[in-house]
């Protein structure tokens, strides 16, 4: 294999690919990537056995086609540090030859046989698309809340992906907090026979997200029993999917609607703003926030035993109900409000401070945070 290629193109594939490479292995294969050149274009694999992507770098000069594996750290750091417009790849059986302007660099590398291959986009008949921007809003809307610590809770570090009707839907909780998102999908094939439960790792979430960069470029989603396919126009994702039942996340927001008294339009800007300042005073042992809605405005509160304390105040023009008191963990409705980009205002419906609250951005999107004990 013998290719020349822009260095910006190949480092954002790299780069792009690092998600799926193997941290830690006992195939040391698997900490590399491989790289196919035909045509005009260069194929870079990566594949930890769980997640995979196989991702295409066009308009390339091919010299020579053919396969290798590369070390991805090492070119990374190369791509990184050259400041050089191309850079060219020879590889052989002995290894990989890298030349980057006046730079030269000789790379190990392994049998090209042994690296495994990832399953070829297969939708079974049945698969759905999704215009990228929204996919991309609705990751982010909700893979912040998988469980990312309580490994004995194994599903809950999945986001739950359902499409019916002409809507796809992301799931996402830790127990302690729930996002919904929905969103425009187009579904072909027949519908399901049995309501699957297709828990896809949030490590592929993050990854998919990443290869989302036209908003308008549409992506074919394949939900298997046991595994998930994304292809987007360069790339495509591969996924084993996570283990377990999943909460019945329907029941528990259905119930906090109906226990809901009271409803208030929040400003996003001005209450991430008012959130942040009152944290500034929590410590590791009191990560928490009290905000006491009243006529016309919230005051929020906040105290560590060594930092100190804080008192916030914030206009609320529109409230002329009663007095309540609900506190949050401020990182739970910070990481909220922050995936709220390009949005105004937020509903915020609670009952009396002791159950959970649930936040609503129009019809697509609610977030339900369990309040902290007095």
């Amino acid at each position: 294999m013998k290719v020349t290629c822009q260095r910006d193109g190949l480092l954002t594939a790299c780069q792009l690919v690092s998600a799926a490479v193997a941290a830690r292995t006992t195939k040391p294969i698997l900490s590399n990537i491989k790289a196919i050149a035909e045509d005009d274009r260069l194929t870079l694999i990566a594949f930890d056995t769980e997640v995979g992507i196989r991702y295409e770098l066009r308009g390339i000069m091919v010299g020579r086609t053919g396969s290798a594996i590369l070390p991805i750290t090492q070119l990374t750091q190369i791509l990184r540090e050259s400041s050089d417009e191309s850079i060219s790849l020879d590889a052989d059986d002995n290894g990989t030859k890298v030349k980057a302007g006046t730079s030269r660099y000789e790379m190990a590398s392994y049998p090209v046989d042994e690296f495994p291959d990832i399953p070829p986009f297969d939708d079974g008949g049945r698969y759905h698309e999704i215009t990228a921007g929204v996919l991309r809003t609705m990751i982010r809307r909700t893979a912040f809340a998988a469980d990312k610590k309580d490994s004995t809770r194994f599903a809950l570090s999945g986001v739950l992906w359902e499409a019916e009707g002409k809507t796809a839907r992301l799931v996402a909780t830790d127990s302690k907090r729930l996002a919904v998102c929905e969103g425009a999908a187009t579904l072909y094939g027949p519908a399901e026979t049995t309501k699957g439960s297709h828990l896809v790792p949030a490590k592929t979430m993050t990854l998919l997200e990443r290869n989302l960069t036209d908003d308008g470029e549409l992506v074919r989603v394949g939900l298997r029993p046991n595994e998930a396919m994304f292809q987007t126009e360069r790339a495509m994702i591969y996924t084993r999917l996570v283990e377990g039942r999943y909460p019945p996340f329907r029941d528990i927001i259905g119930q906090t609607r109906k226990q809901a008294t009271l409803k208030i339009p929040l400003a996003v800007d001005a209450l991430l703003s008012r959130v942040r300042q009152a944290a500034i005073m929590t410590d590791d042992e009191s990560k928490r926030v009290d905000m006491t809605f009243e006529p016309g405005k919230i005051t929020m509160q906040a105290r560590g035993a060594e930092t100190g304390s804080s008192e916030v105040e914030m206009p609320l023009p529109d409230y002329d109900g009663p007095e309540v008191k609900i506190a949050f963990d401020p990182q739970y409705v910070t990481e909220f409000l922050r995936a709220l980009e390009g949005e105004a205002t937020v509903t915020l419906e609670m009952s009396d401070g002791t159950k959970p609250a649930l936040f609503r951005c129009g019809d697509g999107y609610l977030y339900l945070v369990m309040p902290l004990a007095g």
